[in-house]
Order: C-alpha cells, then structure tokens, then sequence
C-alpha cells in the first residue's frame, strides 16, 4: 500500500484540497513551492498510462479544476503540471504554482513550511473553488 493508498484511507493526515468518490487533491508535504498540490486517484495505479481511458480523462479534469483555485489563490504566472512517477509508486499530478521554469525543478531542495502556513494555503485555495 503506497503512502497515498494509506492518505486515502485516512491513516494519513493531509492538508486536503478537494476529494470526491474517485479523486483527491491535497497540499505536497515536500513542496517546490508554496501551494504544491499532488492529485491522485484514489484507486491506487503505479503508472499514469494504465488507468482507464475515462478514469483518466476525469483525473485531469478534477485536476483541472484544482489548478484553477490554485491560480487565483497563489500569486504566480501559471500552474506548472508535472507527472514524474518514480517517488511514490501511485499515479499523481503535481501541480506547481511557477513565475519561472526554474520553480519546476525537481532536483532542487524542497521548502520547509509550517503547519500554519500549510493550513493558510489549504484554506485559500479551498477557498476559490
């Protein structure tokens, strides 16, 4: 079981976002950024490409309407989208708030924020949806 297996069945804590029966959205613990979402389908599939075809297109339009909160929550240009897959073995989207192409390097070391800043970004994006 991944650790976003063990997020989904609630013996995780996570700054969520957003769920609904098949989805969940909620604040990366390791972020590039402030307001680094990951997505994910609750159904837990190691590899992006071997979901369903209409599980799939639904994954990206719940992520769709996370980036969109996300964007008027968060100052910045766009919402960078990345599917990298070899970190936790379960699909998900990262949504990364960026100004820069930079913002979107993995390689970099992650920011460190506190439980309050976390629940200041939660609250926001949730916000705007």
């Amino acid at each position: 079981m991944s650790i976003f297996s063990k997020i989904v069945a609630g013996e995780i804590a996570a700054y969520k976002i957003a769920e609904n029966e098949n989805f969940l959205a909620f604040l990366d613990v390791f972020p590039l950024v402030n307001g680094h979402i990951l997505v994910i389908p609750k159904k837990e599939t190691d590899y992006i490409f071997d979901i369903e075809s209409t599980e799939y297109a639904d994954l990206w339009k719940f992520a769709q309407s996370i980036a969109k909160a996300q964007k008027q929550a968060i100052p910045c240009k766009k919402i960078g989208i990345a599917v990298v897959g070899l970190e936790v073995p379960h699909a998900h989207i990262h949504l990364v708030p960026i100004n820069e192409v930079g913002d979107m390097n993995f390689s970099k070391p992650k920011i460190k924020l506190t439980e309050q800043e976390m629940k200041e970004i939660q609250e926001k994006v949730i916000s705007f949806l």
